[in-house]
């Protein structure tokens, strides 16, 4: 008698059969006949057919709201699978116990409606008496069934062979929640995950509220791991999952929506994450594409800022730094930058640097940024005080300056957005700092992306600069600048840009 081994015996679950239904979709219009169908929902039912039939274990599934993926996958799917094969232990997760239960009670309730008496359709599937709750039942005489349960709850002793995870984040409050989103990451890797044996199935359907939600994270842990299906409401390119053209809408479960004006009332933000999968609307966040500039060099310590030109002899030049303490892949970066104020209130970044790395690390790669630029004071948040970076700055006579991190990173983003916005914040051109895409491409996502460090580095440089520039004439400036490093004017400015109390004589230009 041959043995089969655990994976072997798993996998036999999902071997393809003779179903008495070809796809959940098929099924579904035959129980219920006012189900529509679309072709965003035959994809689906491809994808969700594939998944059992065994191509892949995993499975993403991203489209708009009230299209109908949450009921073919978490009602449909596991009905459809479970008429198949009554053995198949099928967890249900969401956000919310309620929410998932939802699901369940869906399922149950069919299984005790369609049984072949009053001429309905047979089902085949009993539960058992002693197990009916709604978001908990087995079928009778077999070892499979459902159990649902919110994300923050328990599969404690659950062995699962089919997964569904339907909406772990609520909404965009809780996504834009660190808290919320850890939450929703510990209960996959502590509880999800142990409940997974060989062979294994599961679908995780969401919307892309953020890149560092439970979908972003598995796709950056398990790279070609998940089949990823998402469906934006516009398509916005040719390689659309639909085959439809750029700028064509789907065609919607709901009738014909009018999804201008869907886009409109919502706002690029929840538009961009709700309706086209995208963490981060395609022109940016709070920071604009149309916003980022950059600079062009010329001759002689001059660069070219548009149509107008600035002298670097005629601007003062500081650092901000922010620091990260680990160099694992999912680590925050180590950030730091230049930058230049120039003397129409410019401010403009002149290189930088942005990679993972040892504190040992911290202090030469900031000093070299500085020593190549002839800057000034290095600021950086006051947690940061008491790292090697500002020991080492101390011991080499580097004045460090202290910053208060006194609102959310939102509030203190918005001086550096709005410089973007009036065109007074410039980057350095990619052929002198290929780097600045990836500056970019975190700026642009923001506040929905997965990393803000740069942007913690650009909101503190023009806090600074908000604190430090004055409108004067080149040459004034130029005696200003000296004069105050003798009589002490610059280190109040330094006080006041930092939260303490100053007797400034600069102006606080707010753009």
């Amino acid at each position: 008698m041959t043995t089969l081994t655990a994976w072997e015996h798993a996998a036999a679950q999902f071997l393809p059969r003779r179903r008495r239904w070809a796809t959940p979709g098929a099924m579904a219009a035959e129980l219920d006949p006012t189900t529509v169908q679309t072709p965003a929902l035959d994809l689906i039912d491809a994808e969700l057919v594939a998944l059992a039939d065994g191509s892949g274990d995993r499975l993403m599934i991203f489209m708009p709201p009230q299209e109908g993926k949450s009921v073919r996958a978490s009602h449909r799917f596991v009905e459809w699978l479970l008429v198949d094969n009554p053995d198949l232990r099928v967890g249900i997760v969401s956000y919310a116990d309620e929410m998932a239960r939802r699901w369940g009670s869906d399922i149950k309730l069919d299984a005790q409606t369609f049984t072949g008496i009053d001429d309905t359709i047979d089902l085949g599937i009993r539960l058992r008496a002693d197990s009916r709750a709604a978001g908990r039942w087995q079928i009778d005489g077999h070892k499979g069934g459902v159990y649902c349960v919110g994300v923050g709850g328990a599969l404690t002793g659950k062995p699962v062979d089919v997964l569904v995870i339907d909406d772990p984040i609520k909404d965009l409050e809780q996504a834009q929640s660190a808290a919320y989103r850890d939450r929703a990451w510990r209960f996959w890797q502590g509880v999800a995950v142990p409940r997974l044996g060989p062979g294994s199935r599961v679908v995780l359907i969401q919307t892309r509220w953020h890149e560092d939600d439970p979908a972003g994270r598995l796709l950056q842990q398990d790279p070609g791991r998940w089949r990823v299906i998402s469906i934006p409401a516009i398509a916005e390119s040719v390689d659309d999952p639909l085959g439809r053209q750029p700028g064509e809408a789907m065609v919607s479960a709901r009738g014909d929506r009018d999804w201008a004006r869907i886009r409109r009332d919502v706002g690029e933000y929840v538009w961009a994450a709700l309706y086209q999968q995208r963490p981060a609307p395609a022109d940016g966040g709070l920071f604009k594409r149309a916003g980022l500039r950059h600079w062009s060099p010329g001759a002689d310590q001059r660069l070219l800022l548009g149509d107008r030109m600035i002298d670097l002899r005629d601007c003062w030049r500081f650092l901000t730094v922010d620091l990260a303490a680990s160099t694992k892949t999912s680590a925050d970066y180590t950030a730091a930058a230049v930058w230049a104020i120039g003397v129409d209130g410019d401010l403009v970044m002149l290189d930088g640097i942005r990679e993972r790395m040892d504190p040992a690390g911290h202090w030469p790669a900031v000093r070299s940024l500085r020593e190549r630029w002839s800057a000034d004071v290095v600021f950086v948040e006051s947690r940061m005080f008491g790292t090697t970076l500002v020991y080492e700055a101390g011991q080499a006579g580097v004045p460090v300056q202290e910053l208060h991190a006194d609102a959310d990173k939102v509030t203190r983003a918005l001086p550096a957005t709005a410089r973007a916005d009036s065109g007074h914040l410039w980057f350095p051109p990619q052929d002198r700092f290929p780097e600045v895409a990836d500056w970019r491409d975190e700026l642009l996502a923001f506040p929905n992306g997965s990393h803000d460090d740069c942007v913690d580095v650009v909101a503190y440089a023009a806090r600074v600069a908000g604190a430090h520039w004055l409108r004067q004439e080149p040459a004034v400036l130029v005696d200003a600048r000296r004069a105050s490093r003798d009589d002490g004017v610059i280190g109040q400015a330094y006080a006041a840009a930092t939260g303490g109390t100053s007797g400034l004589d600069f102006m606080n230009i707010n753009y």
